[in-house]
């Protein structure tokens, strides 16, 4: 198999290489910085959120005072007998700090009055700020970890996505365009800032290396429905692909190479299907040459939600025993057991009620989740 990487020597042809970066599929990852990463949730900075309740904090000691200041004449400071605004502040920083070294006091009735039903309650609030912000943070990672272990328990017939960069991030909108749900689709990728950018679209992020049994456990890759496996590489994507057809024998595996020689190697390492990127882009790159219209065509087709989209759809009921040229959608082939059939051919001129159908029809607008 090819490496993707130029040999050594330039004049070297490359040549088709073993698996030598394979791993031992048994090794556990116990690298803490690898983890299972939740969509993010939309909150306030933290730096931002404690700077809010420092200020709560500082109201509340400012509002004390002044209370304090103007009911002055019913306290009595031990010291002078008088009540400053600085005695004021005191008062209010030793009695919400819940200090209390009583050398001031309320003595009058009103003063009493207003510690009982307003120093009190201040005292409370300014704790709670304080001590929040402490609780919230020694809470938070169990918060995750609780989110975590509640996702692997519900989480079942997902979608993983191996690699997201331009191949993974493409196969997520294709996706979410066909009305897969972001809950049920996990990335999983070895770089932290594509992990980050996957969870702020709203995905669970697996930060790891997918050729290790461990990684893709964590994804719950065993009980997915569906594998994209599409790193930069084309010996990672055959690791990859045996290390997933390994852990889930019935999931259906989608895998991108680079070179067409390799596709054979990643069909036998056990994907369903095996895109060729770099063919592809150039038989699209000829055809536009040759003709610019058709060329933007399948541009179109390939791009869902915009002008025509390529779907998959079972035949119904009205519809079997029809042909395919009898359909108000453009069938371009008929899906009868592990056989594709061209809508030309003799096989496919009687549907039937069990067959699926391979469509050209307008494309859906994809919206935001």
């Amino acid at each position: 198999m090819s490496n993707s990487n130029p040999p050594d020597d330039p004049g070297a042809r490359p040549s088709r290489l073993t698996l030598s970066r394979f791993r031992d599929q048994g090794t556990e990852d116990t690298d803490p910085a690898r983890r299972i990463s939740l969509p993010a949730r939309r909150t306030r900075p933290p730096l931002r959120q404690v700077g809010r309740r420092l200020l709560l904090a500082l109201g509340v000691l400012v509002a004390t005072t002044l209370i304090v200041y103007l009911d002055r004449d019913g306290y009595n400071d031990n010291a002078n007998g008088s009540v400053s605004f600085l005695d004021s502040a005191y008062y209010a920083t030793v009695t919400l700090s819940t200090t209390g070294y009583g050398d001031i006091t309320p003595v009058s009735d009103s003063a009493r009055l207003v510690n009982i039903f307003v120093i009190t309650p201040l005292r409370v609030v300014f704790l709670i700020i304080l001590v929040g912000t402490t609780l919230e943070v020694l809470t938070e990672r169990t918060r995750l970890q609780w989110r975590i272990e509640r996702w692997r328990h519900v989480v079942r017939d997902h979608t993983v996505v191996i690699g997201y960069g331009t191949k993974g991030r493409s196969a997520v909108d294709t996706l979410l365009g066909q009305g897969v749900p972001k809950d049920s689709i996990v990335v999983v990728d070895p770089q932290p800032r594509a992990i980050d950018q996957a969870t702020h679209d709203g995905l669970v992020g697996v930060l790891g290396d997918a050729t290790r049994t461990a990684t893709l456990m964590r994804a719950e890759l065993p009980r997915a429905a569906q594998v994209v496996v599409a790193p930069e590489r084309d010996d990672t994507a055959a690791l990859i692909t045996l290390t997933a057809r390994q852990l889930n024998r019935g999931a259906t595996v989608v895998a991108a190479v680079r070179e067409d020689e390799n596709a054979p190697l990643l069909r036998q390492s056990g994907a369903d299907v095996v895109v060729t990127s770099s063919s592809s882009a150039g038989r699209l790159l000829g055809m536009s040459m040759l003709s610019p219209n058709a060329g933007a065509v399948m541009e179109d087709l390939l791009t869902y939600g915009n002008g025509l989209d390529v779907t998959e759809r079972p035949v119904t009921k009205s519809e079997a025993g029809q042909s395919p040229r009898e359909l108000p959608d453009l069938v371009v082939a008929v899906v009868r057991g592990r056989r594709v059939l061209n809508y030309t051919e003799p096989e496919a001129a009687v549907l039937q009620l069990t067959d699926r159908l391979i469509v050209i029809k307008p494309g859906t607008p994809v919206v935001p989740q």
